[in-house]
C-alpha cells in the first residue's frame, strides 16, 4: 500500500473504524456539543431555511442551557459521535412512555455518506431497545431531502406532518416520522 492509501485509511473518514458514542454530562461536553452545532448547522440548515432561523434556532435550542436543562430535567441523553479522537457529530435522545424521540442527529459533512450516521442510528436503536422500547419517532424538515431519504433508507416512514411556532417569526415546517427500534 503507498502512503497516500495509508494516510487516508487513517484520516476521520475512515469507513473501517467505527464511532464511539460518549455521553455527554459535563459542561465542557456540553460546549462541545454547541461547537458542533454551530458548524453543523451553519452549513448544512442556512441553504434550507436561511442564516436568521439557523442563528435563531442555535440561539434557542441548541445552546449551553438548554441543552442541560433537557439533559438534567426533560430524560434527554446526549451522547458525543467520536472518530479517530475527534468529534465529528452529535446525538440527542428523549426517552418516552412509548418510544425514544431522536431529537438530533448531526454529523459534519465531510462525514456524511461515509456510514456515520448510519453507526449513529443502530446506536439509537439499541438506546431505545435498552430502555425497554421499540420504535423511534423524529421530526425532519420537510426541505431537508437528503436526510429524509437516508432516514427512508434506515426504515423511517412518515406519520405526519406539523409545523411549530417556534418564536421570533420562524416555525419548524416537519414531517413525523418512524421506525422500529
Amino acid at each position: 500500500m503507498n502512503r497516500k492509501a495509508v494516510e487516508e485509511q487513517t484520516d476521520v473518514g475512515d469507513l473501517a473504524s467505527q464511532p464511539e458514542f460518549v455521553p455527554v454530562f459535563a459542561d465542557c461536553d456540553i460546549d462541545r456539543v454547541v461547537t458542533l452545532a454551530q458548524e453543523i448547522w451553519r452549513e448544512h440548515y442556512t441553504p434550507i431555511i436561511g442564516s436568521g432561523q439557523v442563528s435563531y434556532m442555535l440561539s434557542q435550542i441548541h445552546n449551553k442551557s438548554t441543552i442541560r436543562n433537557e439533559i438534567d430535567n426533560l430524560s434527554y441523553s446526549y451522547f458525543l459521535i467520536r472518530k479517530q479522537d475527534s468529534d465529528v457529530g452529535y446525538l440527542g435522545v428523549q426517552v418516552g412512555d412509548e418510544s425514544v424521540f431522536l431529537s438530533k442527529i448531526y454529523i459534519l459533512s465531510r462525514l456524511r455518506a461515509r456510514g456515520v450516521g448510519k453507526a449513529a442510528m443502530e446506536f439509537a436503536r439499541g438506546f431505545a431497545r435498552s430502555h425497554g422500547l421499540s420504535k423511534i419517532s423524529l421530526t425532519v424538515n420537510k426541505y431537508n431531502f437528503a436526510t429524509i431519504e437516508a432516514y427512508q433508507r434506515w426504515g423511517f416512514e412518515k406519520t405526519g406532518a406539523a409545523v411549530s411556532d417556534i418564536g421570533g417569526g420562524y416555525v419548524m415546517d416537519d414531517y413525523l416520522m418512524e421506525t422500529k427500534a
